[in-house]
């Protein structure tokens, strides 16, 4: 991953906000939409493009589509993710959107579906 494909990355709110919750572990898409309040065709399109620049990598687990930041992850990613967290996290709503992805997986432990095994996601809701 070279720092063009990163820097290209990191030029979009919504992919900024996306890498910060993948920084935590690996999320199901249809968690992705209900954090970020956003459709489906919205974010998978934001997802691809990242698949694209390899900045996320996706597998499937039955009905889910699970997307993680990829390992190792690249350290300009993250001390770039970092400063942002540092100088503009209020503005971007990094804080929030971590407090809210707790919430959410912690509701999705307890729901009927469950969580995949590898994964912060239930309720077999995704693509």
């Amino acid at each position: 991953m070279s720092i063009i494909q990163v820097y290209k990355c990191l030029c979009d709110e919504q992919r900024l906000r996306i890498l910060n919750l993948l920084k935590e572990g690996p999320l199901c898409v249809c968690h992705l939409q209900e954090l970020l309040g956003e459709g489906q065709v919205k974010i998978s399109k934001q997802l691809r493009y990242m698949k694209e620049l390899g900045m996320v990598e996706a597998r499937r687990e039955a009905n889910w589509m699970i997307y993680s930041l990829p390992q190792p992850t690249n350290p300009l990613l993250i001390e770039n993710l970092q400063c942002l967290q540092d100088c503009a996290a209020e503005d971007l709503h990094f804080a929030n959107d971590l407090k809210e992805r707790a919430k959410l997986l912690k509701a999705a432990q307890h729901s009927e579906g469950g969580l995949p095994e590898s994964v912060a996601c239930g309720a077999g809701c995704c693509e």
